[in-house]
C-alpha cells in the first residue's frame, strides 16, 4: 500500500530499530511507495513512511532491491556530492559519499547477504542507511 511521506525532522532523526520477519508488510508498503514516486526518487528507508525499522528499498540499476538491517562493512573512494530527499524541504544538500561500499543485509527470508556496490547504487544505499541511522543530509 502506498503510504504518505514523513516530513517530521524529529522523527526522521531517530535511529531505526532492527527489522524482523514480522516487518515484511512494512517492506512491501515501502516498495509500493517508492514505485509510486519513481519519477523523482530512487530509494527510500522505512522511516520515510513512518515506520522506524531498518529497511531500505532502492533502484539497483533497473531492478528494485529491498534490504533488511543493512550495514556498511567497508567503504573506499570518498567524494563530495549533493543529494535531494523527498522527506526534506529545500533543494539538494552537500554530503560526503564513497564510490565503493561493502554491505551486509538480510533478505526477506532473513538470510544474511554481503555484496560490494559501486557508483550510483552505492550512493543510494549510503543515503538510505543514513536515514536508518537518523542522519539527515
Amino acid at each position: 500500500m502506498v503510504k504518505e511521506l514523513m516530513h517530521d525532522p524529529i522523527f526522521l532523526s531517530l535511529k531505526s530499530e532492527l527489522a524482523t520477519k514480522e516487518d515484511l508488510s512494512v517492506a512491501q508498503d515501502l516498495l509500493d511507495t517508492l514505485t509510486a514516486h519513481k519519477d523523482g526518487c530512487v530509494g527510500m528507508a522505512a522511516n520515510m513512511i513512518g515506520a522506524k525499522k531498518r529497511i531500505i528499498c532502492f533502484d539497483n540499476e533497473g531492478t528494485y532491491m529491498t534490504m533488511f538491517n543493512p550495514q556498511i562493512l567497508k567503504k573506499s573512494g570518498p567524494y563530495d556530492t549533493e543529494e535531494g530527499c523527498l522527506s526534506l524541504l529545500g533543494g539538494p544538500r552537500k554530503c560526503k559519499r564513497y564510490q565503493t561500499i561493502k554491505v551486509q543485509w538480510q533478505t526477506a527470508e532473513m538470510q544474511t547477504r554481503i555484496k560490494t556496490f559501486t557508483g550510483f547504487p552505492a550512493q543510494i544505499i549510503q543515503h538510505e542507511i543514513d536515514h536508518c541511522d537518523g542522519i539527515l543530509i
